[in-house]
C-alpha cells in the first residue's frame, strides 16, 4: 500500500463525518442560514479518497458557500478526519434536465426527471415572509468587539435595528478596507429579523445594484426590480463608491433612497469614505446620505486588534495559540481587521494539516511573506528617541547605568516596546541599551505587562507610544 492509499479516507468515514458536520453547522450558522444555503449540499461519494467532495445544486449558492464557509468546513472535517486534505464544493447539476430541454419535441410531456433544489430567490419568492438576505451568521452584534475607534458606530447600528419608529434613516458607515462596515450591516439585519421575523430584508453591494439594474432594464423589466427593493423594511447597501459615474444607476438610486426614507423605512449606507469625499457621486444622493447619521470607524489600534482576536479564538476552541503569537498578530498586523483574522485562520489551519503545535517559530514560518508585508520597520533608535522625548529625558538617559525610577522605568517601556515592535533578539535588544543581559530585558518586559494591569499611566503611555510608533 502507498502513501496515498494509506492516507485515504473510507466513504463510510466520510459520510459519518459528514453527518456530524452538518449538526455542527446547523448550530452555528442558526435555522434560517443553515435551511437556505447548507442544507441543500450533499456529500458526494467519490471512493477512498483524501479530499471531501460536496454538491450544491446551483453555481451561485456554490459561490455563496465557497465565500463563506470553505475553511470553516476543512476545520470541522480536519478535526474529525486528520487524513482530509482540501474539502471541494462544487455545483452539481443534473444531466438529465439539459438533455431532455434540448432533445425533447416541443409538443411532449416530459418524463420525470431529478430537479436540483429551487434557486434561493424561487425559494424566497414562495414563502409569506418577506425576502431573506444571505446575511452571515458570525457577523452578530454580540461578536463585535467594541472600544472608542468603533463604539458610536456600534451603537448608531443597534439603534437602527431597535423595534419602533427609527429614530434616524439613513446611517452612514464609513471607514477603510476590512474595519467591520460589513459586519454591522450584517448584525443589523438579523437583529432586525430576530424582532420582525415576516419583513423584507434586503442586503447588497452598490455593484450588485447596478448589475441587477441593468439586466432589468435589458429585459424590459425595471417595474420588478423596484418593485423589489422599495418594498423591503430594511435596505442594505455595502460599498456605495462602486456606483461613481454610473449616471443611470445613480438616477434608480436616489429615486430608491428617496421611496425608502419617505416612507419612513430603515436604511443603511457604506462606504470608504464620507459622503462629501465620494468622488463621481452625484451632489443629490451626497446630501440624503447626510440627512442620517454619518457614522465613521478608525482603524483598530493595538490593544483592539488583541481583543479581537481573543474574541476570535473563542470560535475555534480546539485552536491552542500561546498569548505571544497573539502578541505578535496584533503588532504586526495593522492594514485591517480581515487580515487580522485572516492570519490566525491560516496559522490554525496549518497547524491541524501538519500537526505541528502553535509556538512563535511556527507562527512566523507559516506567516513569513504576512509579517513581512505588514511590518512597518520600527527600529530600537526610534523606540529610545520617542521615549526619552515622552518622559522629557535625554537618550542617553536610557543606556546609562542609572537607576532611578524616572530613568529605570521609561528604559523598561522600550525594552518591552523593542521587543513587542521588533524582530531583534533579546540579547541584540539588552546591547543596544548600554550592553544589558537578556535577562535583563525579559525583566522589563515582565515588569511592564505586571504595571499595564495595575497602572492606568503606565498603560496610557504604552498605548499612545505605539500607536506614535506604528504610525
Amino acid at each position: 500500500m502507498n502513501d496515498r492509499q494509506a492516507a485515504a479516507v473510507t466513504e463510510s468515514e466520510a459520510q459519518r463525518a459528514w453527518v456530524r458536520v452538518r449538526s455542527n453547522l446547523r448550530e452555528s450558522a442558526g435555522a434560517r442560514l443553515f435551511e437556505q444555503w447548507l442544507k441543500p449540499m450533499e456529500l458526494i461519494e467519490d471512493g477512498d479518497t483524501d479530499t471531501i467532495r460536496l454538491g450544491l445544486p446551483s453555481a451561485f449558492m456554490t459561490n455563496w458557500v465557497r465565500n463563506h464557509y470553505a475553511d470553516r468546513m476543512m476545520l470541522e472535517f480536519r478535526a474529525l478526519l486528520p487524513n482530509v486534505r482540501g474539502v471541494s464544493i462544487e455545483t452539481c447539476m443534473p444531466a438529465p434536465v439539459a438533455a431532455r430541454i434540448v432533445a425533447g419535441p416541443a409538443d411532449a410531456a416530459p418524463a420525470p426527471t431529478p430537479q436540483p433544489a429551487p434557486p434561493l430567490a424561487a425559494i424566497v419568492a414562495a414563502k409569506p415572509a418577506g425576502e431573506r438576505p444571505p446575511l452571515d451568521a458570525r457577523f452578530t452584534f454580540d461578536r463585535f468587539v467594541v472600544d472608542a475607534a468603533n463604539r458610536v458606530a456600534f451603537n448608531a447600528a443597534r439603534m437602527l435595528a431597535e423595534p419602533g419608529v427609527p429614530r434616524f434613516s439613513p446611517l452612514f458607515l464609513h471607514s477603510g478596507t476590512g474595519q467591520g462596515k460589513t459586519h454591522l450591516m450584517h448584525a443589523i439585519g438579523q437583529a432586525f429579523l430576530a424582532q420582525h421575523p415576516d419583513a423584507t430584508v434586503i442586503c447588497m453591494s452598490a455593484e450588485r445594484f447596478m448589475f441587477d439594474f441593468v439586466a432589468a432594464m435589458r429585459a424590459r423589466d425595471t417595474h420588478s426590480f423596484k418593485q423589489r427593493l422599495r418594498g423591503a423594511d430594511l435596505l442594505l447597501i455595502d460599498d456605495l463608491q462602486f456606483i461613481a459615474g454610473k449616471d443611470a444607476t445613480q438616477e434608480e438610486f436616489f429615486h430608491t433612497v428617496n421611496e425608502i426614507m419617505s416612507a419612513g423605512k430603515r436604511l443603511v449606507i457604506s462606504a470608504d469614505r464620507c459622503p462629501q469625499a465620494l468622488d463621481g457621486v452625484e451632489a443629490r444622493i451626497v446630501s440624503r446620505m447626510s440627512v442620517g447619521l454619518v457614522a465613521d470607524i478608525k482603524a483598530p489600534d493595538l490593544m483592539l486588534r488583541r481583543a479581537i482576536l481573543d474574541r476570535k479564538l473563542r470560535d475555534l476552541p480546539e485552536a491552542k495559540v500561546p498569548a505571544e503569537v497573539l502578541d505578535l498578530l496584533a503588532a504586526r498586523i495593522h492594514a485591517n481587521i480581515r487580515e487580522l483574522e485572516g492570519a490566525l485562520n491560516r496559522v490554525v489551519a496549518y497547524a491541524q494539516l501538519t500537526g505541528d503545535r502553535i509556538d512563535m517559530e511556527f507562527a512566523v514560518a507559516t506567516l513569513g511573506d504576512v509579517l513581512r508585508g505588514a511590518q512597518r520597520r520600527v527600529t530600537i533608535d526610534e523606540i529610545q528617541k520617542l521615549v526619552s522625548q515622552h518622559f522629557e529625558l535625554k537618550p542617553l538617559d536610557l543606556v546609562s547605568a542609572r537607576r532611578s525610577r524616572a530613568v529605570a522605568r521609561p528604559r523598561q517601556i522600550a525594552m518591552y516596546l523593542a521587543k513587542r515592535l521588533t524582530t531583534r533578539s533579546l540579547p541584540e535588544i539588552g546591547r543596544k541599551f548600554g550592553g544589558r543581559d537578556h535577562s535583563t530585558v525579559i525583566h522589563a518586559v515582565r515588569k511592564i505587562e505586571e504595571l499595564r494591569d495595575q497602572d492606568r499611566d503606565i498603560d496610557t503611555a504604552v498605548r499612545t507610544l505605539m500607536r506614535e510608533l506604528e504610525a
